[in-house]
């Protein structure tokens, strides 16, 4: 499609978080969303090296080795 950069947006948009975090402050109370929330902010750094790689390898190396590597960039930054 023409609109194809909106495959980018889907990710960021919080279908599911919405519903984890209702049912995290439904059984856990507000604290402990507040504590996921924390923790969910933190995970964004390693999608963003991930990103990041993306482009990166992309400009270097066929699709297929890009998305190997950028798994890799992803894995080593969540292990962190």
């Amino acid at each position: 499609t023409k609109n194809y950069y909106i495959a980018g947006l889907i990710p960021l948009f919080p279908t599911f978080a919405l519903i984890a975090h209702y049912i995290v402050a439904s059984e856990r109370g507000i604290e402990a969303l507040r504590a996921t929330i924390i923790f969910s902010m933190w995970s964004i750094i390693p999608y963003f090296v991930y990103l990041v790689s993306l482009w990166y390898f992309t400009g270097m190396m066929r699709l297929p080795a890009a998305f190997v590597g950028s798994v890799a960039c992803w894995g080593i930054s969540a292990w962190v």
